[in-house]
């Protein structure tokens, strides 16, 4: 497959280019470098007509490449096959109260001898009275290495825009190791952890013309650990419950996801799940913790799909 170099935005670029091997083709092609570096041109253009709400979110769409970039480095192409899943769900009320949501995900992994990776997309949007109360956007992407059937070592990069958190982005980029708990067929639970770096982009707040909050780039050296846990009672109905928790002097991010996932017909599935995210220090005039409840379909991608 044909990887090159590309630049990156933000304090990604060093990272994600020494992460990425030296070109051996030309890549990216032509027609895709070009619109490469146009959106590139409207997110630094101060006299663009582009939002910065739409800017953030164009760095975030930008950074999908670099995410799922891992899964093709190191498996060789005859012995890996791609597998994962997409889900989509939509809301829309009217009355006294007109409401739109919108979101949709999508995780994708290739398994290769010892290596394993992974990437995972997720974008959520919401509008009530013509007014957006939710726009979020979240990538990640992760490589494994087996060391044996349950031990394994693993890198993990992510990035996070959320219009409604009071940070501009939060990215997270670390090492550690994983521990495979339970490995059956119908039940799987595994164990990470590890140091990494988390840098918070904080936006800038003003009220009536006078700054009350200035821009500012917090670094910190955190710790993260993971616990991912998944039983199939049957071959139809699954449960899964993700955990995640990131942890720095400056503050600490929680994460948690539980799902429950049965089969419709064919390749369809439908899944209710509860999403709870919590941060301990989060900035003036915004909640410590977001909940999200969602009903979606779910459709396998990968493995002869």
């Amino acid at each position: 497959m044909c990887l090159s170099r590309m630049s990156a935005p933000g304090g990604w670029k060093r990272l994600v280019n020494a992460s990425l091997p030296k070109p051996s083709c030309a890549w990216p092609p032509p027609a895709l470098a070009g619109l490469w570096r146009g959106v590139q041109s409207h997110m630094t253009d101060t006299t663009s007509p582009m939002s910065q709400s739409a800017k953030r979110a164009a760095k975030g769409l930008l950074l999908i490449p670099s995410a799922f970039a891992s899964v093709a480095l190191f498996a060789p192409a005859q012995a890996a096959d791609y597998t994962g899943e997409a889900a989509f769900n939509a809301g829309y009320t009217t009355g006294n109260t007109e409401t739109t949501d919108l979101g949709l995900a999508a995780k994708l992994q290739r398994d290769g001898g010892r290596w394993r990776q992974s990437g995972e997309f997720t974008a959520d949007f919401g509008e009530t009275d013509g007014e957006e109360t939710k726009n979020r956007l979240f990538v990640s992407g992760q490589l494994d290495r087996e060391f044996s059937e349950r031990l394994f070592a693993y890198g993990r990069a992510s990035h996070e825009i959320d219009e409604f958190s009071g940070f501009d982005s939060r990215s997270f980029f670390g090492l550690g190791a994983g521990y495979q708990a339970i490995k059956r067929d119908a039940t799987s639970w595994s164990l990470e952890g590890g140091p990494g770096l988390k840098i918070d982009e904080i936006e800038e707040e003003v009220v009536n013309g006078v700054v009350v909050t200035p821009a500012e780039t917090e670094e910190s050296v955190a710790v993260r650990a993971a616990s991912n846990f998944s039983h199939a009672f049957n071959p139809n109905v699954t449960f899964s419950n993700d955990t995640s928790a990131i942890y720095a002097d400056v503050s600490t991010q929680v994460s948690n996801t539980t799902a429950l996932t049965s089969s419709l017909f064919g390749n369809l599935s439908a899944r209710v799940s509860f999403d709870v995210r919590y941060d301990t220090d989060p900035p003036a005039g915004t909640e410590s913790t977001d909940t999200a409840t969602r009903v979606s379909l779910v459709y396998p991608l990968g493995g002869g799909n």
